[in-house]
């Protein structure tokens, strides 16, 4: 019985599928080789437990605390972190840890849409330069070498600034800071499977443009501009919470993570837990982004 399965995987026709004990054989090889991929890179695993956390919090706060991130005890003001508020209270006496957890509502849905709006308009630029050619790839790669020559940072405070302050406009003044390099990544894809022999055939057998553009030339030109929305992460975490931490995002008392350390400062000699452990959350979360952004990376690299 043992045999079985090897048996049959020499006979078995092309594309037939596999029987009972072949398959389960099958299953039991994939879920070995995960078990042993994971047990090489335990960093790896912590960081996605991290991030998954994280993201829960993010929207679903309620499972973490069930205190008022927006109201406090004032004879509880300035506690050090202990058993009844994990993160200590800050000068209002609200629980700093309920506040961390729902700022991370903001903060990341933040990330998350920056991340979007530049993923999206970057990817149909760079999409439509490399399948078009001619004056549209011209114009689109001088402006995105306009972008790509103004630090991230002053170009999202420039953006900011036009648009005025909120969550969301913090999410788009990050996002227009990476388009450019999501266009260009795109860009270079396109050019690749532009002159694959499907795109040609597609081409040459009267398919309209933007049908081999969508059906042929997107997809798979899909995986590299994904795998660094996934390395952008952790920068644009950075860059939203420090745009928060300028006072460009919401107004106060919402709790996002940027505002929390910002608001800490003035009491870091004698209350350190105020901008000390929201601080640590937002290293965490990006070091956690950055390492599972390296996996993905070296995979792709390994596939293509």
């Amino acid at each position: 019985m043992t045999e079985l399965p090897q048996v049959e995987a020499l006979t078995r026709r092309p594309g037939a599928p596999y029987s009972g004990p072949a398959r389960q054989q099958r299953t039991l090889q994939r879920l070995h080789r995960l078990a042993g991929f994971l047990l090489r890179r335990p960093g790896l695993v912590l960081s996605v437990l991290l991030l998954l956390l994280v993201l829960v919090s993010a929207f679903f706060p309620g499972l973490f605390t069930s205190q008022d991130p927006l109201s406090g005890v004032p004879r509880d003001k300035l506690r050090s972190p202990g058993a009844g508020h994990l993160f200590g209270t800050d000068q209002l006496g609200r629980d700093l840890f309920s506040r961390v957890v729902h700022g991370s509502a903001l903060s990341l849905r933040a990330t998350l849409l920056a991340v979007a709006v530049g993923l999206v308009i970057g990817s149909a630029l760079g999409l439509l330069a490399g399948y078009l050619g001619g004056w549209v790839d011209a114009v689109s790669m001088r402006a995105a070498d306009v972008l790509l020559a103004i630090p991230n940072l002053l170009l999202s405070l420039a953006v900011v600034t036009a648009l005025g302050f909120g969550t969301v406009k913090v999410a788009i003044a990050v996002g227009v800071t990476s388009v450019a390099s999501f266009a260009r990544i795109m860009r270079s894809e396109v050019l690749r499977v532009r002159a694959a022999v499907y795109v040609e055939a597609a081409r040459s057998s009267g398919v309209r443009w933007f049908t081999v553009l969508w059906r042929h030339v997107l997809p798979n030109a899909a995986g590299p501009v994904l795998v660094y929305a996934t390395v952008d992460l952790g920068a644009v975490v950075l860059q939203v919470s420090s745009l928060s931490f300028l006072g460009y995002g919401a107004t106060p008392p919402a709790p996002e993570w940027g505002a929390l350390v910002s608001g800490g400062r003035d009491y870091l000699a004698t209350a350190w837990w105020l901008t000390i452990l929201p601080g640590l959350t937002i290293a965490a979360t990006v070091l956690a982004a950055n390492r599972i952004a390296r996996a993905l990376d070296g995979e792709g690299r390994q596939t293509r």
